[in-house]
């Protein structure tokens, strides 16, 4: 397979992946629509710089290690579940509250920084990617693939994943998507709460298994 099939493959692969529901799509497009378009910019960014930790992750063999010492990888499974549950029980606790005083609690919440880092944080805290992304590059890659090859495909990932939650974080800033959400809020704010709350779940339930 030459260079630019190598690519396209893994741009597809990791494409599709980006693009499935999960709950990098809930805090992008929430922050978006809550707070702002560059928060959700931000947000994005966040997700990016995760995705691209996990394909330099998978392409210096880390993924060996969590596979090879289970106890490493449910650890970081635990921590990841952890951080889900904890994000979906504040947005539990805040659903009922108007979205003036919502924004006013969190107000320093949603500093460009913070933006940031709940993007990331809500990207790193599913180890699993990391195996996922091992896995495309092994069967994307040939076995004779050069380092400059393989680091091109750090930037290819922080692409794919930036560009896609960038233009979800667009699309849940309009004026549309915002007068859906002010009356909403509260349910909204709950599936979403739930939806993260039952992935953190699962990922307990799959360490315990």
């Amino acid at each position: 397979m030459d260079g630019i099939a190598v690519f396209l493959t893994v741009s597809a692969a990791i494409s599709l992946g980006a693009m499935s529901p999960g709950p990098s799509f809930i805090v992008v497009a929430r922050t978006a629509i809550s707070s702002s378009r560059g928060r959700g910019v931000l947000a994005a960014l966040g997700m990016g710089v995760g995705g691209s930790v996990f394909a330099l992750a998978a392409l210096l063999g880390l993924q060996l290690v969590l596979t090879a010492v289970p106890s490493v990888y449910r650890a970081l499974q635990v921590a990841g579940a952890a951080y889900l549950l904890f994000i979906a029980y504040r947005l539990w606790v805040a659903a009922p509250s108007p979205l003036d005083i919502a924004e006013r609690k969190a107000a320093g919440e949603r500093s460009a920084r913070q933006a940031f880092l709940l993007g990331l944080g809500t990207q790193l805290s599913n180890p699993k990617a990391a195996i996922v992304y091992a896995s495309v590059f092994s069967a994307a890659l040939p076995r004779e693939a050069s380092w400059a090859m393989a680091a091109i495909l750090v930037p290819i990932v922080f692409l794919i994943e930036f560009g896609w939650y960038t233009l979800v974080a667009v699309a849940f800033s309009t004026g549309r998507a915002r007068q859906i959400y002010f009356r909403g809020k509260t349910w909204i704010d709950r599936l979403a709460a739930g939806a993260m709350g039952a992935l953190g779940l699962k990922i307990l339930s799959d360490v315990r298994a």
